[in-house]
């Protein structure tokens, strides 16, 4: 029989050496130095880590009475990171922005952690602040209407004044992306006068079929009317130019109008889309049934406009109910 190998105890961990004397703003310079040679850092990332651990080490000299050197910073609890994190939001911050300032910092305490052997294990104790995803933000049902009636007033042209009028309506009425709308052809619209409904190729090529409105239809036919080249195959939301219409252009002729009325700065073409499913929700629609219509690949998206109507919700009692 073979002699049984010995079992040897692990190595205790190495004690740790003395704290390089080394202020914190030497080994800020120092950090950053290396992100941008040895990590190639792009010059936009070293400027955002070092303003965010400017910051830090600013906060740490007015919450620890002085300027913090290596010592200091190892020698930190998670309180103080949170009350670094707190004075953030204090000053009026996004968690985003916190976020990323708090990656900053943990990345700067990596760096000191293998470069100068000084763990700061408070770090680790604080969580990362969550982003809240923003709100889709929705035009009241009477903006939306004074869009979908009167957008053509800035321009003189009757082809282009039909046009954008159609064009947002289109939004409005079904709810499209504005890529969806513009890559519809003159074919896509004369088979409304049949069909009553469009077939529409959203994101990753899927292909859905929306309902359009009457007044919607109507305001296509005035369009078609006017459209400078009817052929199939064209276009069917031309520029001034004869060719598909420019996302830009779109974009800027609502803003040019939304000024010109006196419309809230989020009245955009995608607040358009916004707009229709919020007002769906509001009538009573469920859903699934505004999730196909919108083309969303996950139902969890389309919740979102949930929250947006509690939110209406809440309003209209805050300034209605008696104790609000």
């Amino acid at each position: 029989m073979g002699r049984r190998p010995t079992t040897q105890s692990p190595s205790p961990p190495p004690t740790p050496g003395p704290i390089p004397a080394m202020t914190g703003e030497a080994a800020r310079t120092a950090f950053l130095g290396w992100l941008e040679q040895e990590r190639h850092a792009a010059a936009n990332t070293v400027e955002a880590y070092g303003h965010a651990l400017a910051g830090f080490l600013g906060f740490l000299t007015r919450h620890l009475g002085g300027e913090p050197d290596l010592a200091a910073l190892a020698g930190l609890r998670a309180a103080d990171i949170r009350a670094w994190l707190a004075a953030l939001a204090n000053d009026k911050l996004v968690a985003s922005s916190r976020a990323q300032h708090l990656s900053a910092l943990r990345g700067f305490f990596r760096y000191l952690s293998r470069r100068h052997g000084v763990d700061i294990a408070a770090v680790r104790l604080v969580s990362t602040a969550r982003a809240r995803p923003a709100l889709p933000r929705a035009l009241t049902v009477d903006q939306a209407r004074d869009v979908t009636g009167h957008v053509d007033d800035i321009s003189d042209d009757p082809a282009l004044q039909a046009r954008d009028i159609a064009f947002f309506s289109l939004l409005y009425g079904s709810g499209l992306r504005i890529a969806e709308a513009l890559a519809l052809n003159v074919r896509d619209a004369t088979a409304l006068r049949s069909n009553l409904s469009l077939t529409v190729t959203g994101k990753g090529s899927k292909t859905r079929i929306v309902p359009v409105l009457p007044a919607v239809r109507a305001a296509i036919e005035a369009y078609l009317a006017l459209h400078p080249a009817p052929q199939p195959d064209s276009p069917l939301f031309l520029g001034a130019r004869g060719k598909r219409l420019d996302p830009a252009v779109a974009q800027r002729v609502l803003r040019t109008y939304r000024r010109l009325a006196g419309l809230p700065e989020h009245a955009t073409p995608h607040a358009l889309r916004h707009s229709f499913a919020t007002h769906l929700l509001a009538s009573g629609s469920d859903l699934r049934s505004i999730q196909d219509l919108l083309g969303h690949a996950s139902l969890s998206t389309t919740q979102r406009y949930t929250a947006v109507d509690d939110t209406a919700l809440l309003a209209v009692w805050r300034k209605t109910h008696p104790r609000g």
